[in-house]
């Protein structure tokens, strides 16, 4: 035992015990594996449904026809059925005009030529007298 003396007489014990700690922990047990699976299945039903049905007479129209939904004294009804007409008109317009004014101008053009020219020499004997009138080359 273990104890503290205080006095001569008085002694002090101390008294243990064990308790218990507990904690949790998690661990990995094992694994589950889930697959899918698609299966198709056709399915094929009668499911009742309501048609009209409508029976139909085409008659050309009448000079005077209206146009409009009638009666008619058999209690049937008579329906116009209608459709555009497309009217399709072309016409010639002015769109533009062109004015062409024709003008002269005058330049100056250089043009080069070889231009022959002959001369005309007379020897006369020396007793033979020659008067010579100036000719058209010589005047310009």
């Amino acid at each position: 035992m273990e104890g503290q003396r205080r006095s001569s007489e008085e002694a002090t014990v101390s008294r243990h015990e064990e308790r218990l700690h507990i904690t949790k922990g998690v661990r990995e047990q094992g694994a589950i594996r889930v697959h899918k699976r698609v299966e198709t299945e056709h399915v094929k039903e009668q499911i009742p449904r309501e048609v009209e049905e409508a029976d139909m007479e085409r008659t050309g129209p009448n000079p005077d026809d209206s146009g409009t939904i009638e009666t008619l004294p058999d209690g049937s009804i008579s329906i116009p059925i209608l459709e555009e007409e497309l009217v399709v008109t072309k016409r010639t317009v002015v769109r533009e005009r062109l004015i062409i004014r024709r003008r002269t101008r005058t330049e100056q053009s250089p043009v080069e030529a070889e231009l022959k020219r002959e001369r005309v020499e007379v020897e006369a004997d020396p007793d033979v007298e020659v008067e010579t009138e100036g000719s058209a080359w010589e005047r310009r």
